[in-house]
């Protein structure tokens, strides 16, 4: 199945801002999220694809690549970019240079493993004020048997003799010298007569490590973490590649966070919303007292300043931003009733001036509609 176009998948412009494909994935991951869509077996595929496209997005190399090349210029099976994978560029460097006996000559040392990701699951709580987790990370780690060169200990892969070690062989084909990869050694450069039995002579054995991360305070959602040298080990002995941990907040059930501000939906009643009152709120530190002033609507913002985020990248604390809900009374006895009825014949005539939005609505609407008659 092809895949869709990265731009599309977070639903951002091909000029877009590292801020904007930045915001539209945190938006994207939290509504397919595996962990609030258990029901639904397209969810982590969204969710991964999302994350895919992210990465790519957001590293200015990777995106000029897909950007001229399209997904054969980040697939790390073409040559492209990608964890593991070289850049664009080799994929004419090899080309052209087989073709016209050129290229980059030889096998340039041991190859660097691939890089790996980890997508870690934290808390709003932790996600502000930071903290270390312990991850298990699975990957390919050098043979301890061997010291990763894949020979059986005592022995020692040995020179191609077909190709000289250079990994690569030179053949006539017309007018035209093609390089191509070494059938023996397949392009390692070296054999190996005696394979150690752990690995089978690749050098590398599957393992789960334990890996603590220390997570600074004031991340979000796609963030990433590097950790240099703990990704997969190279082959032939060659330098690991990294890991990159990338953070993923979960949804909070009281607090929602844009940027370095929170957000939170406070309930009122009818009674505090037209006489005021003070409220306990909660925040990321504790209680605090709001004044709710009288005649109070619902959809009014109360700024509570520096109790938002500290963001991880310096900058000054966000803000807690409350949202008043005034509530409806319900489940009301006979007597509650008779009281709700007889104040609203006590408001009489005048009853639209302690309304001033329904009035100024009703009077939208009339206009609405004589407009039409015309």
């Amino acid at each position: 199945m092809s895949k869709r176009d990265y731009y599309e998948v977070l639903g951002v412009d091909r000029d877009a801002a590292e801020g904007d494909i930045k915001k539209a994935y945190r938006r994207v991951a939290m509504k397919y999220h595996p962990d609030r869509n258990p029901d639904d077996p397209d969810a982590d595929m969204k969710f991964k694809e999302a994350t895919e496209a992210y990465d790519i997005l957001m590293d200015a190399e990777k995106r000029a690549a897909y950007d001229r090349f399209g997904h054969a210029g980040v697939d790390p099976n073409m040559g492209g970019g990608g964890f593991g994978g070289g850049n664009f560029s080799d994929i004419f460097g090899d080309v052209f240079g087989d073709i016209f006996g050129g290229g980059r000559g030889g096998r340039g040392g041991p190859q660097r493993g691939s890089d790996l990701r980890y997508t870690l699951d934290i808390s709003l709580e932790d996600a502000v004020r930071g903290t270390t987790v312990e991850i298990k990370v699975p990957s390919l780690s050098t043979c301890e048997k061997c010291d990763g060169s894949g020979a059986r200990k005592g022995s020692s892969p040995t020179t191609c003799g077909t190709c000289g070690g250079v990994g690569q062989v030179r053949m006539q084909q017309g007018f035209f010298q093609v390089q191509q990869t070494c059938p023996t050694c397949r392009g390692r450069g070296k054999t190996i007569s005696d394979p150690c039995p752990a690995c089978r002579g690749q050098g590398r054995v599957e393992k789960t490590r334990k890996l603590s991360v220390k997570v600074p305070p004031g991340v979000d959602t796609g963030d990433r973490i590097r950790l240099s040298g703990e990704g997969e080990a190279g082959p032939d002995g060659g330098p690991p590649g990294d890991l990159f941990v990338q953070m993923s907040v979960r949804q909070h059930n009281i607090f929602e966070r844009d940027g370095k501000n929170l957000y939170c939906e406070v309930p009122i009643t009818f009674v505090t919303a037209a006489l005021g009152g003070e409220l306990e709120v909660p925040t990321l530190d504790g209680r605090v007292k709001l004044k709710i002033p009288p005649e109070t609507q619902t959809g009014k913002l109360f700024r509570l300043r520096g109790k938002g985020v500290k963001p991880v990248r310096g900058g000054s604390v966000g803000d807690l931003l409350c949202r008043a809900v005034v509530e409806t009374p319900v489940h009301l006895n006979k007597e509650q009733k008779a009281l709700l009825q007889q104040f609203e014949k006590s408001l009489g005539q005048d009853g639209h001036a302690q309304s001033p939005r329904q009035s100024s609505w009703f009077e939208g609407v009339k206009n609405f509609f004589e407009d039409m008659k015309l």
